[in-house]
Order: C-alpha cells, then structure tokens, then sequence
C-alpha cells in the first residue's frame, strides 16, 4: 500500500538543521507533520511557518535523551488520537574530544538520544505500521557510520549501529509494505558542529553540504522505500573509497581531520 500526500510524519529534532528541512520538504508535498523538539519556541516558529489551510502541524516539547521519553512521545500522540505513516528519526548528537576527557553523563545522554530512542521509536511505530500495511521509516545514520572516529568515538559507533539496524530492518520487512531507509549525510551545514564543539574542524569547514539537499535526498530516498541513501557525490565517493582502505589507516585520516583544535590548543 502506497502512502497518500495527506499522510502525518513524525519529525524528530525538527527545530532546526536536517530535521527543519525535512519537515519543509514533506509540507511541500503535502504531508501533515508532528515536530517534536527540546526547544519549543523554535518549533512553534516551525509551526507557524509552515501551516496552512491543507497542511496540519502539531508540535511536542520532548528530550529523547532522558529516559524514556520516546514512549511519553508514543504515549501522547495515542492520547490525542494522531496516526503516524511517517517516522523520521532524525535527532542525534555529538561530542569532540579526547573519550576520557567527556562528561559521562553527557556521552550517557547521547547514547540514549542516538541509538534508545531511535531504536525504541522505531520498535513502537513498526508495529503500529504492520498492522496498517503501510509505512515508512527514516533513520538518519551519518558516513560516519562506514568507519571508527578517533575524537567522537561512541559518535561514530553510534552511528554505525543506526546504519547497520536499519539495514537489517530492512531486509526484516522485505515481504511488507514497509520500508526503512538510511540516510548518510556527510558533514552538513548546521547548528550540529557547534553544539559537539567541531566548529573549528575541517571537514565542517571545508566540505559541508547544504541541509536542504541533505533533506531532499534523505526524503525522495524514504519515499521511494530504498534502504540507503548517501547524501552528496563526494560522500558517496569517500565511502566507496573507505572500502579499499585498510583498515589500520583510516582511523589515522579521520584524527588527522578531525584533531585540529585539539592540536592548536596543545601549542599555546
């Protein structure tokens, strides 16, 4: 069964960066939308800017770092009666610097955000989904998911679980009428580099993608029901080539991009 454009996404961190374009994406295909977010003054400036008279848009105020939080999410929206036919996990987050160096309640937060309340999201709404015969699921996994990251380490390991869940997912469903789809962006532009304190770095500096394309592809991908998209021609060439490197020496390339602030700040 094929989704209607009148259909409701749920669009996890939509308050700003990827998930924001994605929630004007689909408004622009006609999807009502459910945004849910920490900030909720940014999502009501989402709101107000993207209804109207054909689209819906609800919002909720949720944390899906703290524990659990993903099943007060799926909760409420039982309570109010709203039927998903979309998820998108999109939110996640990341932390630069040394492991020992991190907050552990902090790497703690991220761990949940990024791989429990994706997973336990997606554990809720799949069901709801197999029973309608219909459906389509998200998850944003990063090309930091095709190799380990010295200075984000549980970042990168995180990441590489998302990709190799949906995967698997998606093999699961095969014989369903849903999908499951990962979406790999590369660095993008966004407020992501400044809250993991990689604003200094390179490959931010240097190679970011637009989140609006970033959006579109991950979206058109989902909609299409692939199970994985690579946002980006550089991307997608960087990992083809991550396949033909050994394995001792990508770790070596990836803290050579990624060890710049830590390295100016050893020489003062």
């Amino acid at each position: 069964m094929s989704l209607k454009s009148a259909s409701t996404a749920l669009v996890t961190g939509a308050s700003f960066g990827i998930g924001l374009e994605m929630a004007r994406e689909l408004a622009a295909r006609g999807h009502n939308l459910v945004l849910a977010a920490r900030n909720i003054e940014k999502l009501r400036e989402v709101s107000r800017e993207l209804s109207s008279a054909s689209i819906r848009v609800e919002i909720l105020q949720t944390d899906l770092s703290q524990s659990g939080a993903a099943r007060a999410l799926y909760d409420e929206l039982k309570r109010r009666g709203i039927k998903i036919d979309i998820l998108i996990n999109n939110a996640g987050s990341g932390i630069h610097g040394h492991f020992t160096d991190m907050d552990w309640q902090a790497v703690s937060a991220m761990l949940r955000l990024n791989i429990e309340s994706l997973t336990e999201l997606t554990h809720l709404f799949l069901r709801d989904f197999l029973e309608a015969r219909a459906g389509r699921i998200l998850n944003v996994a990063s090309t930091a998911a095709f190799q380990p990251g010295p200075l984000m380490a549980c970042y990168y390991a995180s990441k590489a679980f998302v990709l190799s869940f949906s995967e698997a997912l998606c093999e699961e469903l095969r014989d369903s009428a849903v999908t499951v789809t990962a979406l790999c962006p590369g660095p993008t532009h966004s407020e992501f580099q400044k809250r993991a304190g990689m604003g200094h770095v390179e490959l931010f500096t240097r190679f970011s993608m637009k989140t609006r394309q970033v959006a579109r592809d991950g979206v058109q991908a989902m909609l299409k029901g692939k199970r994985l998209v690579v946002s980006g021609w550089l991307n997608n060439l960087l990992v083809f080539l991550i396949r033909f490197s050994p394995r001792f020496l990508t770790p070596k390339l990836v803290y050579s991009f990624q060890s710049g602030r830590l390295a100016s700040s050893q020489k003062k």
